[in-house]
Order: C-alpha cells, then structure tokens, then sequence
C-alpha cells in the first residue's frame, strides 16, 4: 500500500471522525437549548391555549399577556432593586472579603496561615443547622434588614480555596519587591494581587452574582415582614398563589373588568414560563461577556501545575 492509498483511507477516516463529532454536538446543543426555547415559547403563547399541549417550536396563539401581569404588578420595581442591589453589594462584598482572607493564608511567614486555612475548610463540611443560625441572626440583629442578604456571605470557603491557589500559582516575586519597597499586606492585595487575579474574580463573579440573583429562600425565612423583599419572591408569590396575580393588577391597573378579562387568558404553566425567562434572560445577557475569565479563571484556580 503506497503512501498516497494511506493517506486517502486516513483522510476519508478523519472526515468520518468530524461528521460525527459535529453530529454529536450538534444533537447536544439541541438538548440544551430547546428546552430554554420550549419555555420562551410556552411564555409567548396564550395561557388557555397552552395547556392542550403541543407546543414546540413557536408560539400557536401569540400573546405578551403573561409577561403584562408580571412586569406591572405591584412593587415589581421596588424587588427588582432590591434584586439588584443584593447582587451589586453581595458579589463585590465577598469577592473583597474572600479574596483579602485567601491572601492572608497564602502568606508563608504568617504563622496562622494553615490553621487559618483549615478552619475554613472545616465549614465546608461541619454547619450549625438552619434554627441557631436563624438564632443568631436574630440576637445579632440581622433579621429584617438588608444586611442580612450580604454580611453571612462575606466569606465563602470554596472561593477562598480558589483564589488562594490561583496566588499560589503567582510569581512570589512580584510581591517580595512589593514587600521590599516598603509596601503593606493590605497595599500588595489591591495594588498587585487583585490585578492579577481578574480572571479568577471574574470566574467567581459569575457565580455569587448567579448565586445572589436567584436566591429566595433566605428572604422568605429573614425577611418575614416583606420590607426588603427581591424579584424572586414576587415571582414565587405569583406562581404559588392563584390569586395574586389579579390583586397585583387590579391595585396597579385601572379598569378591573380588562383585568378579568385578560386574567381569564393566564394559566400557571404559562406564568412559568414566563417567570423563567425573567430570571434566566439577564443572566444569559451577563454571562458572555465573563466567559472567557470563567474558563481560565477556574482551570488555572482550581488546577495547580
């Protein structure tokens, strides 16, 4: 068999190889995305109509009524800033604080600095439960208050296991002249080691900011009287009771009898859907532009070579 037989059969194999690659992943990206797309045309589609079924791939009977009732109930502005600004306070607050703590561990002539380490480790693991530290939050006066939703986070261990290895994979020489110079811990944190760990921040940006926007629960359980409540729990209110939906527009909508009218056309699977795509569409517009630092940031924190 000469060389040019060989590299035909070899050509001819590598073609094989790459249209099943592209195959596979394309029936991949089918799988993931088309349940996001189920949704989005669930949300878009009239609430009566929907629950025969059969919707797959585009609305049957177009409406923008289930995102209405959403987008003008009453205080959706208000949560939505609180939303908002839980995410902004929250990520910020604990990529500092996390970050400054997982510096300090990954100081060698810090005496502490591996016990410091391992206690952190340990509340992976080992928590006190939901009733004391509910307990604690109530004698330290964190219940009812927008504090509470930021300052429990301030430093979370796994991070703080990533952002220090990803130090440790840093130069040491790049803060040894710093140290020389004359300059402090707190100066070499913000002026030469956060610089360097953008892409690392910006990896766990994503998730805490994810983390923040989601979350419900917390507010349900330290927030009972309402004051600070977020997005998500107008969205569970509304998806939870039946009834909300019609109290919330007929206190921001003039004219109860349109109302009724266009409350009779909203089922529950409907509001679902659209609720989904509320919470999901800001996160798919964010994401993008943090990709690239989430790849790298994350393989480089995570994996030491």
């Amino acid at each position: 068999m000469n060389a040019r037989t060989k590299l035909a059969k070899k050509t001819a194999a590598s073609n094989i190889f790459d249209f099943c690659n592209v195959v596979l992943m394309l029936i991949l990206l089918f799988v993931m995305v088309y349940p996001f797309w189920n949704q989005l045309v669930i949300s878009l589609n009239d609430g009566i109509d929907a629950q025969r079924g059969g919707l797959y791939f585009w609305p049957r009977v177009f409406t923008l009524s289930n995102y209405d009732y959403i987008l003008k109930s009453k205080g959706l502005l208000s949560e939505l800033g609180w939303s908002l600004l839980r995410v902004v306070v929250g990520t910020v607050t604990q990529l500092v604080c996390t970050g400054f703590v997982a510096y300090i561990t990954t100081v060698k002539f810090f005496s502490f600095h591996r016990v410091l380490r391992t206690m952190f480790m340990i509340t992976m693991y080992v928590s006190g439960g939901m009733i004391p530290i509910y307990l604690w939050y109530q004698k330290i006066g964190l219940l009812e208050t927008f504090a509470v939703y930021w300052v429990p986070g301030l430093i979370a261990a796994y991070n703080m296991m990533i952002i220090a290895s990803y130090i440790e994979g840093l130069p040491t020489a790049v803060t040894e002249s710093a140290r020389i110079d004359g300059a402090k811990e707190v100066t070499i944190f913000f002026r030469v080691v956060a610089p360097l760990c953008i892409p690392v921040f910006a990896a766990l940006a994503v998730m805490v900011a994810v983390g923040h926007w989601n979350s419900w629960f917390d507010v349900m359980l330290y927030n009972a009287s309402g004051n600070y409540d977020t997005l998500q729990m107008l969205l569970r209110d509304i998806l939870i009771e039946s009834d909300k939906i019609k109290e919330l527009m007929q206190d921001s909508m003039v004219g109860a009898d349109a109302v009724k009218s266009q409350a009779s056309r909203i089922s529950t699977q409907s509001m679902r859907a659209a609720t989904t795509m509320i919470v999901t569409i800001p996160i798919v517009c964010v994401y993008p532009f943090f990709q690239r630092y989430f790849v790298k940031g994350i393989s480089i924190g995570a994996v030491k070579g």
